[in-house]
């Protein structure tokens, strides 16, 4: 075998010292061995802004990390509301094997809220944020040609969306997903409105079944 040389030493060497360190977020190619978890970083739900009383749509998730960034499983992460109410659930979660922890988080009747996450022996927790105002009670969406513009909407249980066909095609309004009883679908116009009054909290989905891809949401929520 034949050995590339710097200075009379050996390459191999140090090409193994390199395939020692690092690895999954450490910063080198090779394996990481994780050792006692020092720190956490903060990897999704940060700074969301949402709805009084209702769960964010993301979850909140963490990393624990090592001293030298390798991330570190079986670390329990103890979640709490430090201020503006709501409630987090589970309130305690152990990280996987990539070394994540995550809750679910809902935001109370006052904005902003904060929420914490530490482990025992963490100097400090970090801190997650989000914003919150009054969910809105109506919803104006138009049928253009070929697309529903908001493609997404949100209203408060009880509110109503309002569709507005705008476009030069014939276009429908068919319900595909959602909570039950689904509400009735709009057939073929050119013209005109479509209202729809919507109370029970969830992701509701329809389509123009004239045109692929014409679809839209509209979520309602507390």
């Amino acid at each position: 075998m034949t050995f590339l040389r710097r200075g009379g030493l050996p390459m191999l060497g140090a090409g193994l010292l390199v395939l020692a360190c690092g690895g999954d977020g450490g910063g080198g190619t090779g394996p990481c061995t994780p050792g006692a978890a020092t720190q956490l970083v903060k990897t999704g739900g940060d700074a969301q802004s949402w709805y009084f009383n209702n769960p964010l749509p993301a979850a909140l998730s963490v990393t624990a990390r090592d001293a030298n960034n390798c991330a570190v499983p079986g670390v329990v992460v103890n979640w709490a509301v430090a201020s503006g109410g709501g409630a987090v659930n589970p309130t305690q979660s152990a990280t996987g094997t990539t070394g994540v922890a995550a809750t679910a988080d809902s935001i109370g009747s006052t904005s902003p809220q904060t929420v914490t996450a530490t482990f025992t022996g963490l100097a400090a927790p970090v801190t997650f944020t989000a914003t919150a105002s009054a969910p809105p009670t109506s919803a104006a969406v138009s049928v253009n040609d070929n697309v529903f513009s908001p493609g997404s909407a949100v209203i408060q249980s009880g509110g109503t969306v309002t569709w507005t066909w705008a476009g030069q095609n014939i276009h429908n309004l068919t319900f595909t997903g959602g909570p039950t009883p689904q509400p009735a679908n709009q057939g073929n116009q050119v013209t005109g409105t479509a209202q729809r009054t919507l109370t029970t909290v969830g992701s509701y989905s329809y389509t123009c079944t004239n045109h692929f891809n014409m679809n839209g949401t509209v979520r309602v929520v507390h």
